[in-house]
């Protein structure tokens, strides 16, 4: 089960290894293009090939996505001719987690790493400390800084793509 929400990568860096938590693409797309919308115009509307081709991601997955969090709250929507997409909620009340908890769940945080059942403190799996520190310090890096707050980051970001 947890590997359908992540899956690790390790590679050799400088001698070192690193391992990268890397969730689903369907988040991953989410969150990108909750945070386009974010630096853009209050209640301005893009339609899903907008979104699509400004992330350079397939418009298929971008319209599933903004779909989901449409039926979240986060994100808005207009049907019609003129219809798209709108951020629903004021970016500086969106945290990432948000997005993460509504696309892949949070069972990423607190299940173990390696699919062991009852991991815990007093019968630990073979990466539990390193995996709770990881696990830790990235659920507060997505809980604490908002989509305004990301708006300078996430700008420069889309426009080197």
């Amino acid at each position: 089960m947890i590997l359908n929400v992540f899956f690790i990568i390790f590679t050799k860096k400088n001698n070192r290894n690193f391992m990268t938590v890397i969730f689903s693409k369907k988040c991953e797309l989410a969150i990108q293009a909750v945070l386009f919308l974010s630096t853009k115009s209050e209640k301005k509307i893009y339609n899903s090939l907008d979104v699509s081709k400004e992330l350079k991601v397939p418009k298929e997955f971008v319209s599933k996505m903004l779909q989901t969090l449409t039926e979240s709250g986060i994100i808005g929507s207009k049907k019609g001719k003129n219809g798209g997409f709108y951020l629903a909620r004021d970016p500086k009340d969106i945290k990432i987690i948000e997005i993460v908890e509504i696309i892949d769940g949070l069972d990423v945080f607190t299940t173990c790493v390696l699919g062991f059942p009852n991991c815990s403190d007093e019968h630990p799996c073979p990466v539990h400390e390193k995996w709770g520190t990881i696990r830790d310090e990235t659920y507060h890096m997505l809980s604490e800084e908002s989509l305004e707050q990301l708006r300078e980051k996430t700008l420069k970001k889309i426009t080197s793509l």
